[in-house]
């Protein structure tokens, strides 16, 4: 019988998370070992935007290193898992029969969103992995109603990975002080998300650029929460209890960059 699995949401952190010790790091060399194994994982990267949802059908998705001025380490880093063009259609089929229009990719790699924290948690590359692109000019209700269309899924043996991040105000980072302290708005921020997370309060976190303390200023702009919000659909099946999530880990790098992890269902 197939085990049922969750919707997992990660913050990814900047790629020097896979060379420099964090408890961030820790966490997501641990990932893979929380969770259930899974048949196949739909990655859904705040590193991947189009207009409207887009699955990646390659066969061989390449290892993107879509980041630039990092260590020559990083760019000779490759996850060289097979693709899951079956799981990409299973995908668009769902989206589509929710009434989502699908464009399909014939041969789009993994970003660093996606093969970042793969390499850490699931290093042996053996799953095959797809990717659902966001759209970063929808908002929260949008994303949220995305994941729902996506929850047969998780009993079908699918991990839904999204990945993005907390917070994500990159000109407030302490750039090259991965422990530099943390002061007051991101942890208020943070801290509601997880009340609110926790609770299974869906009408609030929908809403939370108006109600959020410090909202606008931890994400100038929403693209790298929007995949937390395919988490919060794809758990809750679009229930209207809105699902309570349990958070798996919690902490800060660079002073500002909340590398917060959740599971939904």
């Amino acid at each position: 019988m197939t085990e049922r699995q969750p919707a997992v949401f990660v913050s990814h952190g900047s790629p020097m998370t896979i060379l420099e010790d964090s408890p961030a790091r820790d966490f997501l060399k641990s990932l893979g070992g929380l969770l259930p194994r899974p048949k196949a994982i739909l990655v859904v990267s705040a590193h991947w935007e189009t207009e409207k949802p887009s699955v990646s059908l390659a066969e061989k998705p390449a290892t993107i290193h879509d980041f630039r001025g990092f260590p020559e380490a990083l760019y000779q880093m490759q996850y060289p898992a097979p693709g899951a063009p079956a799981l990409a259609e299973r995908t668009a089929a769902l989206l589509e029969e929710a009434g989502f229009e699908v464009a399909r990719d014939p041969d789009r790699g993994l970003d660093h969103g996606a093969w970042m924290p793969l390499l850490l948690g699931m290093p042996d590359a053996d799953l095959p992995v797809t990717q659902l692109s966001i759209q970063p000019d929808r908002d929260p209700a949008y994303h949220a109603a995305l994941g729902a269309a996506l929850a047969p899924l998780r009993d079908e043996g699918v991990l839904i990975l999204a990945t993005g991040a907390l917070t994500h105000n990159l000109r407030d980072l302490a750039w090259g002080e991965a422990k530099a302290p943390t002061p007051e708005w991101p942890r208020a921020f943070a801290n509601w998300m997880a009340e609110k997370a926790e609770a299974g309060d869906r009408e609030a976190l929908l809403d939370y650029r108006a109600r959020a303390p410090h909202a606008v200023h931890a994400h100038p702009s929403d693209e790298h929460l929007l995949p937390f919000y395919v988490a919060l659909g794809a758990g809750s099946g679009g229930g209207g209890g809105g699902g309570k999530a349990r958070a798996l880990h919690r902490s800060f790098t660079y002073g500002t960059l909340a590398m917060d992890a959740y599971a939904f269902g």
